[in-house]
């Protein structure tokens, strides 16, 4: 974490976010077909987009590896497409400054 991440962590509705963010995470875990997975993304880019005044994603590192096993070439094209969807709302809200600094996990 870096220190802006750290001091929006005193921020209770920040706070809020994160475990919403890992609550939507947790989605996929009990994904069994790639019906869920589509459910899944829709989840947290609802919560993406309800936060979207953070600048900061949390759990960026977790979000990553889920987006790049959401476009698995076995999968169907709709999957892909959300997950696509969820990358355009994630660099929207961390703008090219961000996006440059965290290019390697997305």
């Amino acid at each position: 974490m870096n220190t802006e991440e750290l001091e929006l962590l005193s921020d209770s509705k920040y706070r809020n976010y994160v475990a919403a963010v890992d609550k939507a995470l947790k989605n996929f875990e009990y994904s069994s077909e790639w019906a869920d997975l589509i459910s899944a993304l829709g989840k947290l880019n609802k919560v993406l987009q309800n936060n979207a005044k953070y600048q900061v994603v949390p759990k960026k590192l977790t979000i990553g590896k889920r987006l790049a096993q959401c476009l698995h070439p076995a999968l169907p094209g709709g999957v892909h497409r959300k997950a696509l969807e969820t990358y355009e709302i994630i660099f929207k809200i961390i703008g090219p400054k961000r996006l440059a600094k965290d290019l390697f996990l997305y």
